[in-house]
């Protein structure tokens, strides 16, 4: 028994901090499913980056969403100050009794000194700022363990607080909403797909050296409609992600159905939830599709499976041996290549997929 276990009836507002990238955010999910859960009576906010809030967006455990920009972008010094200050006052406004701050960002920091909420939590800091960081704080939780899923290590926080999550509880929470319901069945209906089964793939991160090869994606979805299969192919409007499939289009023998750049992240998580199967690298659409419970082939080369993998789900993940994997290195030697991913087979990709599709 925790001898500082948070008495979680006496808290009325709760503010979870998530300031990473989009599938970072959406592995918090669970977090305020759990809470909930547990004390249904609680208020649950969230700060996030505002290009990620359609990850926990209409999450039926948030009362209220917050939003920062990543960075300040265009605009001026007023401007940023002012809505910096703007988020202050909301954020003031709610009188929170507890923060938990799920990542070493300073604004966590800060908005600890400036919230003052009874019960401040976040991951033990080992930089420069780990005397400041400890003052700040009612409770630290442990460093994460490459061993551990992400998802526990943001559960962890609740544990350190003494709430033990039943394995039940734990599943990703994303919900796409009407509108992008909508949107994607017009997208599959012109495209003649409204009643026909389909395989999802999305080959693209916004790191590049967690990307397959382009010649290996059009092998594999050659293969895939020589059995007889429908292929649907998404991707970021992002130029470099748009050339990438452009790459992969100009090798394949019958070209798939494309939706490259035309689909919301809402809109991405409706049509992977209507998937028969997903097959990606390490990606935020990844853990959409994990979230959406669509069976997922995952390729992984520089990164952990182990703390990134596709969470509770029917999955394959496909690796290799290389003795210096995971290095989370920006792939080999710096050179934006990962070998480890591109000795991956094509062979071993397409009978993963047939198992997922026959399991």
């Amino acid at each position: 028994m925790l001898r500082d276990a948070v008495d979680f009836t006496s808290l009325s507002r709760v503010l979870v901090i998530k300031l990473r990238h989009h599938g970072d955010v959406l592995l918090t999910s669970p977090v305020f499913s759990v809470l909930k859960a547990h004390y249904p009576h609680l208020e649950l906010d969230a700060l996030v980056y505002r290009d990620t809030q359609d990850m926990l967006s209409l999450h039926p455990a948030i009362s209220n969403l917050h939003t920062v920009a990543r960075s300040r972008g265009k605009q001026s010094v007023q401007e940023y100050l002012r809505g910096e200050l703007e988020l202050a006052n909301r954020l003031r406004e709610r009188r929170y009794d507890a923060l938990i701050h799920l990542t070493e960002h300073n604004r966590g920091l800060w908005l600890s000194w400036l919230l003052r909420p009874r019960i401040r939590v976040a991951y033990s800091n080992r930089r420069s700022l780990k005397k400041l960081w400890k003052k700040s704080y009612t409770h630290l939780v442990a460093p994460g363990n490459p061993r551990r899923h992400t998802v526990e290590h943001h559960l962890d926080a609740l544990r350190r607080m003494g709430l033990q999550p039943a394995k039940s509880e734990r599943a990703l929470v994303l919900v796409p909403g009407q509108t992008a319901e909508h949107a994607v069945a017009k997208h599959l209906a012109a495209l003649g797909l409204d009643n026909t089964p389909f395989i999802h793939i999305h080959p693209t991160s916004r790191w590049l050296f967690k990307c397959w090869e382009t010649r290996k994606f059009a092998e594999l979805i050659d293969a895939l409609h020589d059995g007889g299969s429908a292929v649907v192919v998404t991707a970021a409007p992002d130029s470099t992600e748009m050339a990438f499939v452009d790459e992969i289009l100009r090798n394949v023998r019958q070209a798939p159905f494309s939706l490259a750049g035309k689909l919301s992240l809402k809109e991405l998580a409706a049509l992977t939830s209507r998937a028969r199967c997903f097959v990606g690298v390490d990606s935020a659409p990844m853990h959409i599709a994990a979230a959406m419970k669509t069976p997922v082939v995952a390729l992984f080369g520089p990164s952990g499976d182990l703390e990134w993998g596709p969470w509770q789900t029917p999955n394959v993940v496909i690796t290799t041996g290389h003795a210096c994997r995971p290095c989370g290195q920006d792939g080999c030697g710096g050179g934006k290549v990962s070998e480890c991913l591109q000795d991956i087979e094509v062979a071993q990709v397409h009978a993963a997929v047939n198992r997922m599709l026959t399991r």
